[in-house]
């Protein structure tokens, strides 16, 4: 989410080190950009990422519909043309603060195509205007939703998944902790890349690759934090920072971290406190990657392989022939 590059990183993959510049070059026209109204910040990123989110899989149909108590906004892909499908709710990141269903279309049409699941983007309130948990109270609403009214959608209600990157990692588990919490069962499966887990930015991967050249820095973290947060009173509250949560009854959960990334660590430290409680972790490190890196998939075989390894993971959780889910 950098705007600037400060020089090269020798650690990072010649494809994403590409993508950061380019993505850096972009920003460069805007000198100004942590200076200007947050509206036109959240243009600007829009324009930056749309050259990145084009092309790829072509849907064989795609519907947009405002569903739940909330009225939230829903992007449906599906990939094919079966009547009833299993369904991936994708959860954008941006720091609870950027990003739309439109910046990160890419990924929610390659996720539909390589694990021939339809795929369901939540266009949930941004921060700070929308504090938490207004945003997890906006998916779990479309779980129930799609729990209930799926099945007149063509979305097996008995085959949900979630998933996200960065933020929408933090929300893809509150979501499930958020069901156990209310005693409703939780999805089939989470699917994390890069997330966010702990407010505290205490491992050693924040001071190793905090820096433009990788992406997202300390300084952006606790700022997007602070977005989030409505203020001390959340700050230990395991529906924000997922870190802090009792995780025993999660679904399985596969985590694809990028190695070079002030996340790594926490991801890890995620991972192994779900191993603990007895939950089933998938976990793939992608070395030479950055935050953010699924996005550079039109030029980067890395990326390509990270969504093959989550794809083929995933219709396994959910597929049609899958008699147990949560296997």
């Amino acid at each position: 989410m950098n705007q600037t590059t400060a020089g090269v990183a020798d650690d990072l993959d010649p494809d994403i080190r590409r993508f950061q510049r380019e993505m850096a070059a972009a920003y460069g026209r805007y000198p100004d950009f942590d200076r200007l109204p947050l509206t036109e910040r959240r243009r600007i990123a829009e324009e930056v990422r749309a050259p990145w989110a084009a092309g790829g899989p072509v849907m064989h149909s795609t519907e947009t519909l405002n569903v739940g108590p909330f009225g939230v906004r829903i992007r449906i892909h599906r990939p094919d043309a079966r009547q009833v499908l299993p369904a991936l709710i994708y959860v954008h990141g941006g720091g609870w603060t950027l990003f739309s269903l439109d910046t990160h279309d890419r990924l929610m049409r390659e996720y539909a195509a390589r694990a021939g699941v339809a795929v369901v983007g939540i266009d949930y309130s941004l921060s700070p205007e929308a504090k938490f948990p207004r945003a997890l109270d906006e998916i779990v609403s479309v779980v129930r939703w799609l729990r209930s009214e799926g099945a007149a959608h063509g979305l097996d209600p008995q085959r949900i998944a979630i998933g996200g990157d960065s933020a929408g990692g933090n929300l893809s588990v509150a979501a499930n902790l958020a069901l156990l919490r209310d005693g409703d069962a939780p999805l089939s499966a989470i699917l994390v890349n890069y997330g966010a887990f702990d407010r505290e930015s205490v491992y050693p991967s924040y001071e190793r690759y905090d820096g433009p050249e990788y992406n997202l820095t300390t300084a952006e973290m606790a700022v997007f934090w602070a977005n989030y947060l409505r203020g001390a009173q959340d700050f230990s509250d395991p529906l924000a920072s997922p870190m802090r949560a009792e995780v025993a009854g999660l679904p399985p959960t596969f985590f694809a971290v990028a190695a070079c990334d002030v996340l790594a660590d926490e991801n890890r430290a995620m991972a192994d406190r779900l191993r603990a409680a007895g939950v089933p972790v998938m976990l793939r490190e992608y070395a030479g990657a950055t935050h953010s890196f699924l996005e550079a998939v039109s030029i980067s075989p890395l990326a390509d392989r990270a969504f093959a390894e989550a794809s083929t993971w995933l219709a396994a959780q959910i597929s049609a022939n899958n008699d147990n889910d949560s296997q």
